[in-house]
């Protein structure tokens, strides 16, 4: 199980809003699929990182979150990023991941890396080619198919 961002806070036995960032305020019991609790703040991260994965795995991608991820489970980073900083946490047993990194798998060495290693082999594509062609083909087929003037008129 792979908890990114929100999920990973999800993942943990709690998360604790007592100033009401997301709401009225208080705490809710997460799923105990991590041993860590969070404590949301207002203080928004955001930026960009890079690093390598427990297996050493390099990524690149970035890191977008409120609060502060604590527990146990943090003894067992999911990745170090490149300035030295344990990120995320991985269950006793291995196979509950959380962590705040975005872009995984948009980044294509991580995403064979991850697919290496719970698919038993990795498929090499290239996800930026992938997605400007299918992006290219969805405009095309539009295009095609739809009367984009007509369509303006009826939203005016």
């Amino acid at each position: 199980v792979l908890g990114l961002c929100g999920g990973y806070q999800m993942l943990g036995r709690a998360i604790h809003d007592p100033d009401g960032i997301e709401g009225a305020g208080g705490s809710a019991v997460g799923l105990g699929l991590l041993d860590v609790e969070t404590t949301l703040s207002a203080e928004k991260r955001l930026e960009p990182v890079k690093g390598s994965t427990f297996d050493q795995a390099p990524f690149t991608g970035y890191e977008m979150h409120m609060g502060v991820t604590e527990g146990p489970d943090r003894a067992r980073p999911f990745a170090r990023l490149a300035d030295g900083v344990a990120e995320g946490a991985v269950s006793a047993d291995g196979r509950v991941i959380g962590t705040y990194i975005h872009g995984l798998f948009a980044d294509d060495a991580q995403r064979s890396a991850w697919l290496a290693r719970f698919a038993g082999g990795a498929a090499t594509i290239a996800y930026e080619p992938l997605v400007e062609d299918t992006l290219d083909r969805l405009a095309a087929h539009l295009e095609a198919h739809v009367d984009i003037d007509r369509l303006l008129t009826l939203l005016r």
